[in-house]
C-alpha cells in the first residue's frame, strides 16, 4: 500500500447537500459575530455553555483521538502493520483540532481575546492546561503533515512569469524540511501523544471542579480517567469508519484485514473503560440515581447501552471480519462516547438557581452542522490534493512521480 492522491471527482449530489449545510451555518456564524452570542444562542447568565462546546470542542476532542492512539500504536509500540492508518488518522485529527479551536474561538464571548493564554499563564487552572495542550498539539499536528506537503511538491514546483525565481529556493526549502524532519519527526510523535494524553484527561478535570453542579451520575474524582479511557475506545473505531467511508465514496478497495485486526483491540480497551465506569458507580453508589428512571437516568442508561452494544460486538469475530459488522460497531462506539460528552457537558451540568432548561436554539445546531460539513469538504479536497489516502501499489497508478528525498525515512 502506498498514498497517493485520490483520483475522482469532487462534486457530487452529497457535497452540494454539504455545502448547503456548510453556508447556512456560516449566514449564522456572521450574525453571531456581528450581533453577539445571544442574536444566535439560547445561553445565558445561567447557562454559560451548551452545544459548541459540548459537542464541537469536548466531542471533537474526543472524536479526534485516532491521530494520536494510531500515532503510539505504530511509532511508539512499533506495530508497523498498521502504518498504512496513520496518516489518515493524523490528517483528520489535524482537521479535527482546527475545527475545535474555531469553535472555541466562536464560543467565546469577547472572541478577540482569545490570544490571552498564550501570554497570561495560570498554571493552576485546568481549561489553561487544557487550552495549551491544544494549541501545541494542533501545532504537532501540523508538523507532522509537512512531510506529506514535501512529498507532494518536492521537485514539483513550476511557478511563472514575475515568481520563476522562486522554484529553486522553494524547492530547497521543502527538500531542507523533508530532510530535517525525518531526524527530528519522532520527538513531534511522542510530543503529540503526551500532549493528548494530557488533555484528554484534563477535560474531564473541568467538570470534577464543577463539584454539586454536576449530577451525581457523572460527577466522580475519576473522571479525568474515564475521559482519558473513552478518548482511546473511541480512536480506533473512528479509524475504522473514516477509512470505510473514504473507500465507498472515493471507490477504493477497503482495507478489512488491517482494520479487522485493529478492531480486535477495542474490546478489551472498552471493558477496560466499563469496568472503571461501573465500578466507580457501585463504589459511590450512585445506582440509585438510575433507578429514578428520570430524563437523566435514560440519559445515562443510553450512554452505557451504546458502549456494552459495541463490547459484546467486537468480542465476535465474525463480526470483527466483516466490514459492515465492525463499521456498525464503530458507529456505536462513537455515538456512545458522543453522548458521554453531550451527558457531562449539557444533561448533567446544571448550575445553581437556573430557572431555564437549557436546548441548543436553531443558530447553535446550524453552524455545529456547518462545521461537520465544511470538515467534511476540506477533507474531500485535501485528499485529492495530497498524499494521505493508502491505494493498492499497482502499475495503473504510477503516474504519482515520487518523492525528492527517497532516502530519508517517512514517519507518517
Amino acid at each position: 500500500m502506498i498514498s497517493r492522491q485520490i483520483k475522482h471527482k469532487f462534486f457530487t449530489p452529497w457535497i452540494f447537500v454539504l455545502t448547503i449545510l456548510a453556508l447556512n451555518g456560516l449566514v449564522f456564524l456572521a450574525i453571531r459575530f456581528i450581533y453577539g452570542l445571544g442574536a444566535v444562542t439560547n445561553l445565558d447568565n445561567y447557562t454559560p455553555w451548551g452545544l459548541w462546546i459540548g459537542v464541537d470542542v469536548a466531542a471533537g476532542v474526543a472524536l479526534a483521538a485516532g491521530g494520536f492512539t494510531s500515532a503510539a500504536l505504530v511509532h511508539i509500540m512499533h506495530r508497523e502493520y498498521y502504518k498504512a492508518i496513520v496518516r489518515p488518522a493524523l490528517f483528520t485529527a489535524m482537521l479535527g483540532y482546527t475545527f475545535v479551536a474555531l469553535a472555541v474561538v466562536v464560543d467565546i464571548g469577547r472572541f478577540y481575546y482569545v490570544w490571552h493564554p498564550i501570554v497570561m499563564w495560570n498554571g493552576n487552572s485546568a481549561l489553561f492546561e487544557v487550552g495549551i495542550c491544544i494549541i501545541v498539539y494542533m501545532i504537532v499536528l501540523y508538523i507532522e503533515f509537512i512531510p506529506i506537503v514535501t512529498e507532494r511538491f518536492i521537485n514539483k514546483i513550476n511557478f511563472h512569469g514575475l515568481l520563476t525565481f522562486l522554484n529553486k529556493p522553494v524547492n530547497g526549502l521543502l527538500k531542507y524540511l523533508d530532510k530535517k524532519l525525518s531526524l527530528t519527526m519522532f520527538i513531534f510523535i511522542i510530543a503529540g501523544v503526551v500532549l493528548s494524553t494530557l488533555h484528554q484527561s484534563s477535560l474531564g478535570t473541568l467538570m470534577v471542579i464543577a463539584g454539586q453542579k454536576m449530577h451525581p451520575l457523572w460527577q466522580t474524582p475519576i473522571l479525568p480517567l474515564l475521559f482519558l479511557l473513552s478518548a482511546i475506545a473511541v480512536g480506533f473505531p473512528m479509524i475504522i469508519c473514516e477509512s470505510l467511508i473514504a473507500s465507498r465514496s472515493f471507490n477504493l478497495k477497503p482495507e478489512i484485514k488491517t482494520l479487522s485486526k485493529l478492531g480486535f483491540m477495542i474490546a478489551p480497551i472498552i471493558g477496560i473503560y466499563l469496568a472503571f465506569k461501573i465500578g466507580d458507580m457501585f463504589i459511590r453508589e450512585t445506582f440509585r440515581y438510575v433507578l429514578l428512571f428520570d430524563s437523566a437516568a435514560w440519559m445515562f442508561i443510553a450512554e452505557m447501552v451504546l458502549m456494552f452494544v459495541p463490547f459484546i460486538l467486537f468480542l465476535s469475530k465474525k463480526i470483527v471480519n466483516s466490514m459492515s459488522g465492525i463499521f456498525i460497531a464503530s458507529v456505536f462506539v462513537i455515538s456512545g462516547v458522543l453522548l458521554n460528552r453531550i451527558n457531562n457537558f449539557i444533561v448533567a451540568y446544571n448550575p445553581f438557581f437556573n430557572p431555564v432548561k437549557y436546548f441548543p436554539s436553531f443558530g447553535e445546531i446550524s453552524i455545529t452542522l456547518g462545521f461537520v460539513a465544511l470538515l467534511v469538504i476540506v477533507y474531500r479536497a485535501f485528499v485529492m490534493i495530497f498524499p494521505i489516502i493508502p491505494q493498492e501499489n499497482n502499475n495503473s497508478n504510477q503516474n504519482i512521480a515520487e518523492s525528492g528525498n527517497t532516502k530519508s525515512k517517512k514517519w507518517i
